[in-house]
């Protein structure tokens, strides 16, 4: 088992979006059993976990991953409730974030980024969230009901503008620190 530190590149949210799902947060909590609630300071799109990576190898990602200042920053729509795993107890739980084809471009230019800094490409198909909750701790419930009522809710559009290398200190709340930021270029009405 290797000590060196966990990594992850992400898009970063805008305080009112951290504001607004932590409301949800508070709510959800009444109601669902998760042994982890996500800080709000914590909150973001995952583009590609890293994993433990060794400084000379994320010096290189870092340098490759000035590639992403060419990209054109973009607006998504974020605010549909879901979950991975069991319906009556789910292992994650999340916001949906609508996997538009400028967002489904960045993150296959990340994995390439990341892929060739030695990285291994993700086998599995991307699906754009923002986590709420995990580690489920309890008994069976219906999400179906709690689905229903916060599909109901606002979507919030949100301006991609941004890409964020953060580091994990699992010790700590919040748990991620930002190691470098790429600017995307241009303005979105």
């Amino acid at each position: 088992m290797t000590n060196e530190p966990h990594y992850f590149i992400a898009i970063p949210l805008k305080e009112r979006h951290k504001e607004y799902y932590s409301k949800w947060q508070f709510d959800l909590k009444e109601e669902l059993p998760y042994k982890q609630w996500a800080n709000k300071e914590d909150l973001h799109i995952t583009l590609k976990f890293l994993g433990s990576v060794e400084s000379n190898k994320l010096n290189q990602l870092l340098n490759y991953l000035n590639v992403l200042e060419k990209t054109n920053e973009f607006k998504i729509a974020t605010g549909s409730l879901g979950f991975f795993g069991n319906p009556k107890k789910p292992r994650v739980l999340w916001v949906g974030v609508d996997k538009t084809s400028a967002l489904a471009a960045l993150h296959h230019d990340v994995e390439d980024v990341s892929v060739s800094a030695g990285f291994e490409k993700d086998s599995r198909p991307f699906s754009p969230h923002i986590t709420l909750a995990k580690k489920w701790n309890g008994e069976e419930v219906s999400m179906s009901g709690l689905k229903e009522q916060y599909d109901n809710d606002e979507r919030l559009d949100l301006i991609v503008n941004q890409v964020i290398v953060y580091r994990i200190f699992p010790a700590r709340t919040p748990k991620y620190e930002v190691v470098a930021a790429y600017e995307l270029k241009g303005e979105v009405d």
